[in-house]
């Protein structure tokens, strides 16, 4: 089964023979993967389900002083502590200056010449295009968050002005986008905290709700799949989110979301990726969802620690839906980055597991 037909059947809530995965990396853990494998390409033999293109234009992030970048919006990102995106260190736009603030070229076609290329040379992928911060996160990146989230209490027609100048833009970005042969448009857009939403459910569904739904639906009359990225606790809106039409939510963090609960109400509605704890387990190899957590040693003393799950299908979740997406325990043990590459560079793995007294267990 090739990977692309991997994704649609899980999309489509039918079990497929492996649940598809995807796996990226921060700035750091990439450099140090690359050191590690000595091999600046080992992204490539990862034989990821998914290829993720980006929408921005050639050179749209330009060092504007050392660790200080700019975006093509203008907007200035200091990333000396934070290398992969950063803390926003200006104002763009004010009340004042709003309705003549230019936003970029959606039309610049160096945006879109990735696309083919990435297409004609990973054929058996799924193709998603990353839109990028969508409506709340571009608003209070131009305004900052203070700001805007002061304006949509009280100053409602300057807040919605605003988000209304983002959305013909995004649209006009969606239908640049899908005129291309790719598969899904990937939103991201931040609303929660650890607690729950930052503006509330009220002005949530004011403001957002209306955009996105116009947002999602164009990309569904293109024929395309919807995904969306939102960091926080926001489960109380996928009722919302299945109306506008996703398909796919991201990160669906076990911190803050039950993701057992919620897979059970919403898994043959909506597919999830994510589920797995980057915030504990993944970090600190503690037990999660009944799942054993094995440290991966290496024999050599120099070698890196890293972590594998192992017992993947004693997570209890029904898979009749297959609604996991990466993150799924499913089939991880077969397809994570660190058994396939250690494999391909002839590097002997050794785990042995935290919940058993048994010796080590030696994978080849």
């Amino acid at each position: 089964m090739a990977n692309r037909e991997r994704v649609i059947m899980s999309l489509e809530h039918r079990q497929p023979d492996r649940i598809p995965y995807c796996i990226t990396f921060t700035e750091k853990a990439r450099a140090e993967m690359e050191r590690y494998y000595g091999d600046p390409d080992f992204e490539s033999k990862l034989g990821n389900c998914f290829t993720i293109i980006s929408s921005e234009p050639e050179e749209s992030w330009k060092e504007v002083k050392p660790d200080i970048w700019q975006d093509q919006f203008g907007v200035l990102w200091d990333r000396r502590i934070d290398k992969d995106i950063g803390v926003v260190c200006n104002t763009k736009v004010t009340k004042d200056n709003f309705m003549d603030f230019h936003f970029p070229d959606a039309d610049d076609p160096s945006r879109f010449i990735r696309y083919k290329p990435a297409i004609e040379n990973n054929k058996d992928s799924f193709f998603v295009v990353d839109l990028g911060w969508t409506l709340f996160e571009r608003a209070w990146t131009l305004m900052g968050m203070e700001n805007f989230l002061t304006a949509m209490v009280i100053d409602k027609p300057f807040a919605h002005g605003l988000l209304e100048k983002i959305t013909e833009w995004n649209l006009t970005m969606i239908d640049n986008i899908c005129r291309f042969n790719i598969d899904a448009v990937w939103f991201g857009d931040d609303w929660g905290q650890q607690t729950g939403l930052i503006m509330g459910p009220d002005l949530w569904r004011e403001y957002i709700k209306p955009r996105i739904k116009r947002l999602f639906q164009r990309v569904k009359s293109r024929g395309k799949y919807v995904f969306i990225h939102s960091c926080g606790k926001v489960d109380g809106l996928f009722e919302d989110l299945i109306e506008c039409g996703l398909d796919v939510f991201n990160p669906f963090q076990p911190e803050v979301i039950d993701v057992f609960s919620v897979k059970k109400k919403f898994g043959d509605r909506l597919s999830f990726w994510g589920g797995i704890s980057t915030e504990n387990t993944l970090p600190m190899a503690e037990v999660f969802g009944g799942l054993t957590l094995l440290s991966m040693i290496n024999t050599s003393e120099t070698a890196p620690v890293c972590l594998i799950i192992d017992s993947i299908r004693a997570y209890p979740f029904d898979f009749k839906y297959a609604s996991f997406v990466y993150g799924s325990p499913e089939d991880i043990i077969g397809t994570l980055f660190q058994i396939q590459l250690n494999k391909r560079y002839g590097i002997p793995v050794v785990a042995k597991s935290r919940l058993t007294s048994t010796n080590s267990i030696y994978i080849q």
